[in-house]
């Protein structure tokens, strides 16, 4: 079937639209992560974990002025963690343990949960780069 000059542009628009600009918690093809837009600063003015990501894969984590994000996957067999009352990360699969800033407290894990980068973008809004 051949297209005429309408029908290209029609089509040539819908699949432009396809293809535009990601959203926030998409990253730019190629770059092999992805980007999770966690709202403002304000929403984690508290010291603590905040578990509202957790099944995006991170804990956001507030002490004092740094606010940073955490996986929420454990390093040993990539089970997802639980967040303790005592602002520790508890593995339900293998009991191992982690303190509030990722460091292994207790095994079989051996490494250190990733710490993600969190930065603001043009508008304030706080994004955290999860790597893929």
């Amino acid at each position: 079937m051949l297209l005429n000059r309408r029908h290209f542009l029609i089509s040539s628009a819908v699949f432009a639209a396809g293809c535009a600009a990601p959203s926030g918690d998409n990253p730019p093809s190629g770059s092999g992560g992805r980007i999770v837009n966690v709202g403002s600063r304000a929403q984690y003015l508290k010291d603590g974990v905040y578990t509202n990501y957790r099944n995006q894969g991170f804990f956001l984590v507030r002490h004092g002025a740094a606010l940073f994000a955490v996986s929420a996957i454990c390093t040993h067999r990539k089970c997802k963690l639980e967040s303790k009352p005592d602002e520790t990360f508890y593995c339900p699969c293998h009991g191992s343990t982690f303190d509030p800033n990722g460091k292994v407290t207790s095994g079989p894990a051996r490494r250190d949960l990733p710490v993600f980068e969190v930065s603001p973008d043009e508008q304030g809004m706080l994004l955290v780069k999860i790597p893929g």
